[in-house]
């Protein structure tokens, strides 16, 4: 016992001491910052009006906004836009209206923030100015990926990348292929993340000079999405790599985001005591940089992870630690609410889960969050179902349905779109790569003399021509083939879905039936429960799901029934049926789901299918079908 006291003291004290460094090494660079931002206004204050002075209130804006506040740093744009607008300076004019449109970006107006940048634009446009129009037109695609106008913002990308081609900077082509996965991201494109991240990070690492927070930011990008690719193992090793690189840059913002991916990649994997741990340090630094938002989130965070390991009481804490900053958006708001039907559900206190599911399902509703709302009716229906509500659970259970398909269809329509995409950005890349080889031979061209330029120029040209076409129809070949596989890929997984959610909806009402039967055995009356279990009863023999299901399985496994016929003639429509989802792989628990019969049914049935197809003893049922 004493010793359990000591080492809780023991972890108090090395918190308290943690959190008093990291306040003391604060207070330190706070005030070498101050003293930087000093001497920067001393320099100001002895400058005549002139271009110099215009471009130390730059210098001063950039410290400013990210030592002290936006709204301190706004101060100097402001006088920047003037004094250059005195003397006629309009770089330090385009500057200070760019700086403008950050801080309206920063802060969210982004009405207003558009309006700075498209005049700033203007202004870089006039000049010729590239790394000006870059800077813009990067921000103002920012603008449009924050109001939510995803089509838009890739749009102004594609001239991004175009002046970062032009301005043969490897770095903002890199910077941008990073901007643009966060979009796909956004969109839930996970593929297209990750081909634009990837693209990225092998950008950065062909530079001859480093950039250690950009690569770190990537490394960290890219562990995000294999984690919600599902690859938690695989996503640990960037996200590791990210977070060393930000540790040893001391960029405590970024510690706390690579810290919250690595604890919801060893979450997904049931690693409960790594996952604390690391949300944990999240919390911490949240407190530290005074990030009340972040602060919220890693309070979810903790109540999650502890409601997975079984901490009940500490789970409730921080969820109401959550809810009492106010979260962090309605969603977040949501998440909680559902999050805390689950805890409830957990503990046994199922009108407590009931009235939780309530507030979730109300406000997702009204906002329209579809994901959230079903995962809410899904709560409330086994919450219902564990409180004897049958009617009331039957109902959630059905909208959970139609939502589940509704999401899934958007999705399946998201992932053909998707490869539609990749198709067509390694269409342009091509182009643009073509375009650049065309724009080096005509500069090699223009230092030879007349005749050679002529005769180097036409060998070239026609070699060119046959190089190209030749590669073109390689790799459209290649993009096919890739296309093709792809689409097979998705249907193979769209088939083991379809056939999952069958088995699940006929296992569910199976149970309510025989829930209904056996009140129906209790009561007098029993009109009601009649037709409850013969509704119930006409979804389990409706064979439009089966016909749905013999779709999705032939567009994937083109002609086994014709094969199998013809291999056996004498196999029954029935035993057509259970071949078919043998040759899926599912375990015999599934097959019995989803052909509404026991799982005695199901081995009597292998043993008949044995015997008609002449199987010895020795002979795998199993490894017949799948060789079909």
């Amino acid at each position: 016992m004493v010793t359990s006291i000591i080492l809780e003291l023991r972890n108090k004290l090395s918190a308290s001491l943690t959190l008093l460094f990291i306040c003391i090494s604060l207070q330190a660079i706070n005030a070498q910052s101050d003293q930087a931002l000093d001497s920067l206004l001393a320099v100001y204050e002895r400058q005549q009006d002139g271009n110099d002075k215009v471009k130390t209130l730059e210098e001063l804006y950039q410290k400013t906004f990210f030592l002290k506040t936006p709204e301190d740093a706004l101060v100097y744009a402001r006088e920047q836009l003037v004094l250059s607008e005195k003397i006629a300076y309009e770089l330090g004019k385009g500057d200070a209206l760019y700086n403008i449109g950050n801080y309206h970006r920063r802060t969210f107006a982004f009405d207003s923030a558009r309006y700075y940048f498209k005049q700033a634009n203007n202004i870089f446009k006039t000049m010729n100015d590239h790394y000006g129009k870059f800077k813009t037109m990067s921000n103002l695609a920012k603008v449009e990926q924050l109001s939510g106008d995803f089509k838009t913002a890739l749009k102004i990308y594609e001239d991004v990348v175009k002046i970062a081609h032009a301005m043969k900077s490897g770095i903002r082509l890199a910077e941008t292929n990073r901007e643009i996965a966060t979009i796909h991201m956004d969109k839930g494109s996970y593929e297209l993340g990750a081909k634009f991240m990837y693209s990225g990070l092998k950008g950065i690492d062909s530079l001859p000079k480093p950039y250690p927070d950009k690569k770190a930011d990537m490394l960290v990008g890219i562990g995000r999405i294999e984690s919600l690719r599902g690859n938690d193992s695989v996503a640990l090793v960037p996200l590791q790599e990210g977070l060393s690189i930000f540790t040893s840059l001391n960029n405590p913002l970024w510690q706390c985001i690579a810290h919250t991916e690595i604890g919801y990649a060893h979450l997904n994997m049931g690693n409960f005591d790594e996952s604390l741990e690391n949300f944990n340090e999240s919390l911490k630094i949240s407190i530290a940089q005074g990030r009340k938002v972040f602060e919220a989130i890693c309070y979810f965070n903790l109540g999650l992870a502890n409601r997975k390991k079984g901490n009940y009481k500490l789970a409730e804490e921080y969820l109401l630690k959550n809810i009492a900053l106010g979260g962090s958006s309605a969603n977040n708001n949501i998440s909680t609410y559902n999050e805390f039907g689950n805890l409830y559900f957990a503990r046994n206190e199922i009108p407590k889960a009931i009235g939780y599911y309530d507030k979730a399902i109300f406000i997702a509703d009204s906002i329209g969050s579809l994901a959230e709302l079903k995962d809410g009716y899904q709560g409330r229906a086994i919450a219902y179902e564990k409180n004897g509500q049958y009617r009331k659970a039957l109902q959630d259970k059905n909208k959970f349905i139609t939502l589940n398909d509704s999401i899934f269809n958007s999705k399946k329509s998201q992932q053909i779109e998707e490869l539609r995409t990749i198709y067509e950005t390694e269409k342009k890349e091509q182009q643009i790569h073509l375009q650049e080889k065309e724009i080096t031979v005509l500069e090699q061209e223009a230092s030879i003399g007349n005749l050679q330029r002529l005769l180097l120029g036409i060998a070239l040209l026609l070699s060119l021509i046959g190089f190209y076409a030749i590669r073109q129809k390689l790799q459209r070949n290649k993009l096919e083939k890739e296309k093709v596989d792809a689409e097979l890929e998705f249907k193979k997984k769209e088939l083991t879905i379809h056939a999952l959610n069958l088995a699940r909806k006929n296992e569910t009402l199976e149970n309510l039936k025989t829930t209904a039967q056996a009140l129906k055995a209790k009561e007098r009356t029993s009109g009601g429960y009649n037709q409850l279990i013969s509704t119930i009863n006409f979804d389990l023999q409706d064979d439009d799901n089966w016909k749905n299901f013999s779709r999705y399985f032939e567009e994937v496994h083109t002609n086994f029934n014709g094969n199998v016929k013809q291999k056996y003639p004498d196999v029954t429509s029935n035993e057509l049926r259970l071949l078919a989802l043998l040759k899926m792989n599912l375990s015999s628990k599934e097959i019995a789901s989803i052909l509404n019969i026991s799982h005695e049914g199901i081995k009597k049935a292998r043993y008949r299918l044995r015997k008609k197809l002449d199987l010895t003893t020795e002979e795998s049922l199993q490894d017949l079908v799948l060789s079909l």
